[in-house]
């Protein structure tokens, strides 16, 4: 995962624990960090770490970023190329809080039975946040979407009857 997909990815979990209930945008950020923290990077610098455009992070930035994202300052650099996260201990507490997430998900959404399942079912993969990973290229694709949800979906409402 390269530094941009990593900051993207902590906006879209940091906005729903915010109770935002959708991804933090990048101006979002940088003024939770100014008023948070006193001190912030700018919109555009965010917009090139997320673009690419900068691959790297001084010192002072990714310790920024890491106080206000509650992360482990390491965790804001490119993965290495070949670099698997079943390898990493570390990765297994950041599974395990997601896992914490998407449970308070299921208490906070629990007349919604469908979604308390899917909830769950996320909780219970063994990779949950690679299969959250994967579901965001999903529907990042829409014909993907589409089609799957037509194929999948299909024979959902009579499943939920028959429970």
């Amino acid at each position: 995962m390269t530094l941009g997909q990593k900051i993207r990815f902590l906006r879209a979990v940091e906005g729903p624990l915010r109770g935002l209930g959708r991804t933090m945008t990048q101006s979002e950020v940088v003024r939770a960090m100014k008023k948070e923290l006193g001190e912030t990077v700018s919109q555009a610098y965010l917009s090139q770490i997320e673009g690419g455009a900068r691959p790297h992070l001084t010192e002072k930035t990714r310790d920024l970023l890491s106080r206000f994202f509650r992360v482990y300052p390491g965790f804001l650099v490119a993965d290495p190329e070949g670099y698997h996260s079943e390898l990493a201990s570390e990765l297994r507490v950041h599974e395990d809080k997601l896992d914490s997430w998407l449970m308070s998900g299921v208490e906070k959404f629990r007349a919604d039975s469908q979604l308390c399942r899917a909830l769950k079912t996320l909780v219970d993969e063994p990779d949950s946040r690679r299969a959250l990973l994967l579901l965001e290229q999903i529907l990042r694709s829409p014909e993907m979407a589409e089609q799957l949800g037509e194929v999948l979906l299909r024979d959902e409402p009579k499943a939920v009857a028959e429970r």
